[in-house]
């Protein structure tokens, strides 16, 4: 009982500060009803005869009378049962964990601010916040516009006011230019370019660096990145043979489109539809590969229709997650349990996807793959030898192989199933209309085969290797006649519910009509970019904050829904949201704006008075220190060692890597280190397989590209200091770096030690950690060559943790 008063004494002290942030019933308070108290005390069922769906319900009460006084948090019962301190009523929420205490501030503070909720509300259909679209809010006055540069500053100024919190000061410049340019393009700022900025004293020198590092080629492959993460991005199928694909195509045309600074309207639209747009362009098919980045099972035995089904619902999925911001893949069995999501909007999502090529599971079908000619040409001698190879063993099928169609229409269904897909679709056709793959495919499944074919068809196999593959990608393509969509039961595609057509969520604003047609894919994209529309711009600006402070105003990045956190600053998001339509979607308006702000430019340095009010820095009274993403954690030592090679896009890159990964999946793939520059590509380009990522990818938390990732994890383990000490891309790394050093760093260890800094983490190093440096080289030098000393030193200082984050 003590410890129950207090925690309710402690929750009182709260709630004062709590009311001066001036709680909102809709976007505060019902979502912790929603969640903790719906189940119970909602539109099924009344326990206690209480109902919480509506503050009306509420101020009604039960069986015990009313829940709330408003006014007077301390008489309120419902602030009792959850406090655990009503004489006859257990705590609530019954047998299960009690809200958290800043839940209970937050409901306390507005029914001490006299519980004020909308008149009009109705159950189960109350208007959460996020569904209503954003408006400019006013502009607030702060104590001390001089701290304010922009916009953004005065919404976060005028919350740090209402706290008493003072914002921290700005970052020194040196921590700043390398904070810009590592956020703007993964890559730290050279030693010339760090001086440069140093020595310019202009007003204006940092809003030129940012535009100078805008504008660089390297900022699309920074932020195509965290895009990609988005797609589920990866160069393989997934699932147990995780085959390659070619994808890079969709990769280069991601990261040239934030290059050019592409509206983000149009920027999406190609992506879901660009197939659909009026003599669409090679580019803008391309695009479509957004949709296509789904698994691909290639296993024997499997039902082509259930893995098609499958890239469907990942497709209704990923759109909720990367443009509304909605669990929408929670309707595909049953009604969203606690967003305004019914199946059947599900499945009306569904629809817009279902219509469409999906070569890769069984049977191929033309027109989901884009093919690129000319661009990967073999050599003349080897593409004689191919053609004299594959004439030779077609002119011995057509006299030897009619066998095996015979043989081939007598299997039963499992038997048939055995085949691959080529074989099979060979199989009830006419002989003479079939092609040289298919009754080579069906010979080799042959059991009455004979040697002579076996050895010509191993030989041109091995030729075939040798052939560069051309260059394909898969893009997005409508079938002739669409599909029939249904509501499957409890989400089983066996199971066939009533049919559905297109159509958009009923929370959401209506879908334009299209007379005399069903909509379409394109017609859903332009759907997002409707002026009523309350989460696509929402949601971008989000994401993008997000990047930029490690947590989004709203810390649910994915989940604007009733179960999501509300934003920490509502009217900046709805501001920002706004802008970015006014600035015609440009998302490199957005990034200047965010970093040229003084919020972004402050000192990440920790603060003793913040470990209370503010721990986790959700008011933004300084800056976030953000461990670098994993591409970029290698990036970054390619660029301190000197050995980056800058060329944008192209196919993917194989550095080295430990032996023996490419064995930990079902099918035992080759790993052959790259040479030459392609060695020394960005992260970006380092070829992705799903089953067996790259381990130095992985242990930085890169995405695995199974499913949309709107938010990297950031873990702190020993096996990342172990790859940056020992793995041997990063021992080539240090090596380059030692010898960097010694050319171009001076002629004693005091310049080089100075210099070997600047490399690394853009500064000087203090007298201290000069000494320290001196040390080691001292303890050293007597056993190792002066290249093994200062290789030692480089291992260290690639090491450190400065080096791979971001302050």
């Amino acid at each position: 009982m003590h410890s129950r008063w207090l925690t309710a004494l402690l929750l009182l002290a709260g709630t004062a500060s709590l009311a001066s942030a001036q709680v909102d019933y809709v976007r505060d308070v019902k979502p912790i009803l929603a969640k903790h108290c719906y189940r119970c005390h909602g539109a099924s069922q009344q326990k206690g005869g209480l109902r919480a769906d509506t503050a009306a319900f509420l101020k009604e009460g039960g069986d015990t009378g009313a829940s709330l006084a408003p006014g007077d948090s301390r008489a309120s019962v419902l602030v009792q049962v959850l406090l655990g301190t009503h004489d006859d009523i257990s705590q609530m929420p019954y047998k299960k964990p009690a809200l958290a205490d800043a839940e209970i501030a937050t409901i306390r503070a507005w029914i001490d601010a006299g519980a004020a909720a909308p008149s009009n509300e109705v159950p189960d259909k109350a208007v959460h916040w996020s569904f209503v679209a954003p408006e400019r809010p006013t502009i607030p006055g702060v104590a001390r516009p001089d701290r304010s540069r922009n916009t953004i500053d005065r919404f976060i100024l005028a919350r740090l006011d209402k706290e008493k919190i003072a914002p921290a000061p700005e970052a020194d410049r040196a921590t700043l230019l390398r904070r810009v340019s590592l956020d703007l393009t993964g890559l730290p700022p050279t030693p010339a370019e760090s001086a440069a900025f140093l020595a310019d004293r202009a007003p204006d020198a940092y809003e030129r660096a940012v535009d100078r590092l805008l504008a660089s080629p390297h900022y699309g492959e920074r932020w195509a990145r965290l895009w990609l993460d988005v797609a589920r991005y990866a160069d393989s199928n997934g699932y147990s043979i995780d085959a390659p694909r070619q994808m890079w195509k969709y990769r280069d045309w991601v990261v040239a489109a934030l290059n050019r600074d592409q509206p983000y309207d149009q920027f999406v639209v190609e992506q879901l539809a660009g197939d659909l747009l009026p003599a669409a362009t090679r580019d803008q098919k391309v695009a479509t590969g957004f949709n296509r980045n789904t698994q691909i099972n290639q296993e024997g035995g499997i039902d082509p229709e259930q893995f098609r089904v499958e890239s469907v619902m990942d497709r209704v999925s990923t759109f909720g997650t990367a443009f509304l911001g909605l669990t929408v893949g929670c309707a595909q069995c049953h009604d969203h349990k606690f967003d305004p999501i019914p199946q059947r909007d599900y499945y009306q999502l569904y629809a817009f996807f279902n219509s469409t090529v999906d070569d890769g599971h069984g049977k191929a079908t033309p027109g989901g793959t884009l093919e690129f000619p000319g661009e990967a040409q073999a050599p003349e001698a080897l593409r004689r030898e191919l053609a004299e190879a594959r004439g030779d063993l077609d002119r011995y099928l057509d006299t030897h192989a009619r066998a095996a169609i015979v043989w081939a229409a007598a299997l039963d269904g499992p038997a048939r199933l055995k085949l691959g897909a080529t074989a099979r679709d060979a199989i009830g056709r006419p002989f003479d209309e079939l092609t040289f793959a298919e009754k080579r495919a069906l010979y080799a499944a042959y059991p009455g085969a004979t040697p002579e074919f076996r050895a010509n068809n191993t030989a041109l196999a091995a030729l075939e290797r040798r052939e560069p593959r051309p260059v394909t990608t898969l893009v997005m393509s409508e079938l002739p006649q669409p599909r029939e969509s249904v509501i499957f039961i409890k989400g089983d595609f066996t199971r066939r519910g009533e049919p559905v057509s297109p159509g958009t969520p009923e929370i959401l604003p209506p879908l334009a009509p299209t007379p005399g047609r069903a909509p379409n894919r394109l017609d859903l994209a332009r759907w997002l970019f409707e002026p009523a529309h309350p989460l696509t711009a929402r949601v971008i600006v989000n994401r993008v904050w997000q990047q930029y402070f490690g947590r989004g105003l709203v810390e649910t990045e994915n989940d604007f829904g009733t179960q999501g956190l509300p934003p920490s600053h509502p009217e900046l998001l709805d501001w920002l949201a706004v802008e970015l339509v006014a600035q015609k979607w440009s998302l490199k308006a957005m990034h200047r704006l965010i970093v040229t702000s003084s919020t972004y430019r402050q000192s990440s340095d920790a603060r003793p008075d913040l470990e209370i009010v503010d721990p986790l820095n959700k008011l933004l009274a300084r800056q976030s220190r953000l461990r670098l993403d994993a591409e970029i954690v290698r990036d970054v030592a390619l660029s301190a060692s000197g050995l980056l090679a800058p060329q944008i896009g192209g196919p993917p890159v194989f550095p080295p890597q430990p032996d023996g990964v490419m064995t930990l999946g079902q099918v035992k793939r080759d790993w052959t280190a790259s040479t030459g520059a392609d060695r020394y590509r960005r992260g970006l380009y380092t070829h992705f397989w799903r089953a067996t990522p790259h381990p130095a990818l992985a242990v930085f938390d890169a995405a695995d590209g199974f499913s949309a990732c709107t938010r990297r994890l950031r873990s702190n383990t020993p096996l990342q200091a172990l790859t940056l000490l020992n793995d041997q891309q990063f021992f080539e790394f240090a090596q380059a770096l030692a010898a960097r050093i010694e050319r171009e760093g001076g002629a004693d260890d005091a310049s080089r030690i100075d210099y070997a800094f600047r490399l690394s983490v853009a500064r000087s190093p203090t007298p201290d950690e000069s000494r320290r440096v001196r040390e080691l080289l001292a303890q050293i030098q007597p056993s190792a060559s002066v290249r093994e000393a200062w290789t030692t030193v480089a291992r260290v200082l690639l090491n450190l943790d400065e080096t791979i984050t971001r302050d």
